[in-house]
């Protein structure tokens, strides 16, 4: 890897994170082509890379929540709990059953295509609500359960998981403010054990598995900056925009991983 390769992944680290961490994705489900198309990093090595982003990008979205106390509650713990096993079982099928891509990309275009449509259509034309009725949230075991099944993903396709958490759990009616923190800091816990989970496969397997350090530190600390940027911009930012920019994401990815797959 050469300097200019380290400054083009610093720059789209920097760039993806302060559009995605006010929504509570990480950035790294839009890294991930980027590393393998046009900064040229092997498979499956550019799992642990995505992880090592997560991990050194992580903080700076972290440290701004906590600073406005939006880290705490129970939605974090939950999404932690699920999704740091879950990473593991990934970790483990990724380096020893190596599962085709396809497959992968036609479930993310599946979920998040028609979840993202779904999503700015709820927020430009809300249904009407009997004022009487109160508004039931996703119970604590579901969400466990939910952040398990996204860990085992996370840890297969290093792509962290708040992509996929984040549209699903304010689809189920959790405001965008609470949970993005939680998104965010389950993605850096379930990204730190990743990365040391592929680093200590790569000691029995063969194969390019360890991630490229130089690069992930170059992509993370651009993600470092980007996710400060982003935490700070979010409290500033209405809950439409908020919810708009989530569905948004979540159709762009839906269709990036659609054309990947039929191409």
């Amino acid at each position: 890897m050469t300097w200019s390769t380290g400054c083009a992944g610093f720059v789209a680290g920097l760039l993806i994170a302060v559009v995605t961490a006010p929504v509570g994705v990480s950035g790294a489900v839009f890294l991930l082509p980027v590393q393998l198309s046009v900064l040229g990093v092997p498979s499956p090595a550019v799992t642990p890379t995505n992880l090592l982003y997560n991990v050194v990008a992580g903080p700076g979205a972290l440290i701004r929540y906590a600073r406005n106390g939006s880290l705490t509650g129970p939605l974090t713990t939950r999404l932690v709990l699920g999704t740091l096993p879950g990473v593991v079982v990934g970790a483990v099928v990724r380096v020893f059953v190596v599962p085709g891509p396809g497959i992968f990309r036609v479930l993310v275009a599946v979920l998040l295509l028609p979840l993202g449509l779904w999503l700015c259509l709820r927020t430009l034309r809300p249904p009407r609500r009997d004022p009487d009725v109160t508004r039931q949230h996703p119970s604590g075991p579901s969400v466990t359960v939910l952040a398990l099944a996204v860990g085992v993903v996370g840890g297969i396709y290093g792509i962290g998981g708040g992509s996929i958490l984040g549209p699903i759990l304010v689809g189920l009616g959790l405001p965008v403010a609470m949970v993005a923190p939680a998104a965010l800091a389950a993605t850096f816990m379930t990204s730190v054990v990743g990365a040391t989970a592929y680093a200590l496969l790569a000691l029995a397997a063969n194969g390019p598995i360890a991630p490229v350090w130089f690069l992930g530190l170059a992509c993370g600390l651009g993600g470092l900056l980007g996710g400060y940027l982003g935490a700070h911009l979010q409290p500033r930012l209405p809950e439409t925009a908020l919810r708009l920019l989530l569905g948004g994401l979540a159709t762009a990815i839906g269709l990036l991983y659609a054309v990947q797959a039929v191409t």
